[in-house]
């Protein structure tokens, strides 16, 4: 990913995150108590096919859970390959709908091109990279952007290897670290929010694109040091600690920010706050079970990233997208 391409991924960040501050009154539960909101197709067959983001693939799967009781006879499958994986199953049409959490790169895009497939980029909810240690480590209290850039960039390969080279209070014991998979868009983001070029990173530390493996990894290893999507910590707070960061370059920076729903809404939480997105293929929408699989994740995305650790988007913003989504399956907006 270019710097272009991340700055217009924050300005799409930003665009939304302003939407939300405008319009968070309006509330984003489209949820009601009596169960999902939208109504589905009775007798609906078929099979709907996903793949992706490790990050988005919570709140996919949230909504295919939901959507398998309203639609038993509809097979609803969400695999996770990264952001990358994902895009490369969507460029060949192998899969009906693709998991990002980050935009589609212009390669990505033209290979799908060239296998004669448009889609619709659809942005579902917020996120928050969380940066995460063991709770036995009782010395990093906050960090910087750029000790963690010190940590993670290509030059600290083979020679940046214990804690006290980050800062000389700390201990003189190895670092380990743990973090996305290349295949992954939290890696492409966190890299070029971090370190300041996209996919570019050392390469001696133990990567994965399922967050479950981090998560495991740093929970077991009092030297760790790792990130992942917000959600992940939450679900495992009791056996990970969030580490507050510091965007020193941010001139209305407030110091050191833990990540949450609420500073990560209100943009207090750089710069490791992002956008997640659903990618739908055109040719997938000449099937009704995609076409409402689709519209019951917009009606219902509010309630059930919330209910998995994310940050819902106001419900202006859902109804936005819906209506995005149903002029692009219409027809109108294909080519």
């Amino acid at each position: 990913m270019s710097n272009v391409r991340l700055t217009y991924t924050k300005l799409n960040f930003a665009i939304l995150l302003g939407g939300s501050l405008l319009l968070g009154a309006c509330g984003g539960n489209n949820k009601t108590e009596e169960g999902t909101n939208g109504t589905v197709s009775e007798n609906l067959t078929g099979s709907i096919q996903i793949d992706g983001s490790s990050t988005v693939y919570p709140i996919t799967e949230a909504v295919a859970e939901e959507f398998r009781a309203e639609a038993p006879d509809v097979k609803v499958t969400v695999g996770v390959s990264g952001s990358g994986g994902g895009f490369k199953k969507f460029s060949r049409g192998e899969i009906d709908l693709a998991n990002a959490s980050r935009s589609i790169k212009p390669e990505e895009a033209d290979a799908a091109k060239e296998n004669n497939i448009s889609f619709v980029e659809l942005s579902v909810a917020f996120d928050g990279l969380t940066v995460v240690v063991h709770p036995e480590n009782n010395w990093v209290k906050e960090i910087t952007v750029a000790e963690l850039k010190k940590i993670w960039e290509p030059a600290a390969q083979g020679k940046i290897k214990k804690w006290n080279q980050i800062r000389p209070e700390w201990p003189d014991k190895e670092i380990h670290l743990y973090g996305a998979g290349v295949e992954s868009g939290t890696y492409d983001y966190f890299t070029e929010a971090i370190v300041g070029k996209s996919h570019s990173s050392r390469g001696d530390y133990t990567a994965s694109e399922d967050d479950n493996v981090l998560v495991q990894g740093v929970s077991t290893d009092p030297l760790a040091l790792g990130f992942f999507g917000y959600a992940y910590y939450e679900e495992n707070q009791s056996k990970l600690k969030a580490v507050p960061v510091d965007d020193q370059n941010d001139a209305n920076g407030k110091g050191a920010i833990l990540p949450s729903m609420e500073t990560v809404k209100d943009g207090s939480y750089a710069p490791l706050s992002r956008p997640l997105f659903i990618y739908v293929n055109s040719k997938a929408t000449a099937r009704p079970e995609v076409v409402e699989f689709v519209n019951f994740y917009l009606d219902n995305a509010a309630t059930l990233s919330q209910e998995v650790g994310y940050i819902p988007m106001p419900e202006e913003q859902y109804k936005e997208q819906k209506a995005k989504f149903q002029q692009f399956a219409s027809g109108s907006a294909k080519k």
